[in-house]
């Protein structure tokens, strides 16, 4: 077990990266998309190291790799939405590619997390 517990996991640390950089993104999306998007875009950003936490504080392997495969289903969306965002101009493709390298990072980190749980 680690030292700090889930803080001292990557996929943690990283999905709280992500998170920090996508919640100032929405704060200029036009206001009609204010709910509906952004608010989207800050739910699943937070999710993701959420459920990295939750994981992996559960007490069976199984219960941690659902929320493991939660956390993943989390990125899957925020992608969709950060690509729709990107698509309608509403974030920068720069800062959508820097954004994606991580985001795609941290999706081989939960995999392995999950590999490294079944």
């Amino acid at each position: 077990m680690a030292k700090n517990g889930y803080r001292d996991l990557r996929a943690w640390e990283l999905g709280m990266e992500i998170a920090e950089e996508v919640i100032p993104l929405t704060d200029n999306f036009p206001k009609r998309f204010q709910f509906l998007l952004a608010n989207q875009i800050e739910r699943a950003s937070v999710s993701i190291p959420s459920n990295v936490a939750e994981g992996y504080s559960r007490r069976t392997p199984k219960d941690q790799v659902h929320f493991y495969y939660i956390a993943l289903g989390s990125l899957s969306e925020l992608e969709t939405q950060l690509v729709l965002s990107t698509r309608c101009k509403y974030i920068d493709r720069n800062v959508m590619e820097e954004l994606w390298k991580k985001l795609q990072e941290l999706r081989k980190i939960i995999h392995g997390l999950i590999r490294s749980k079944s």
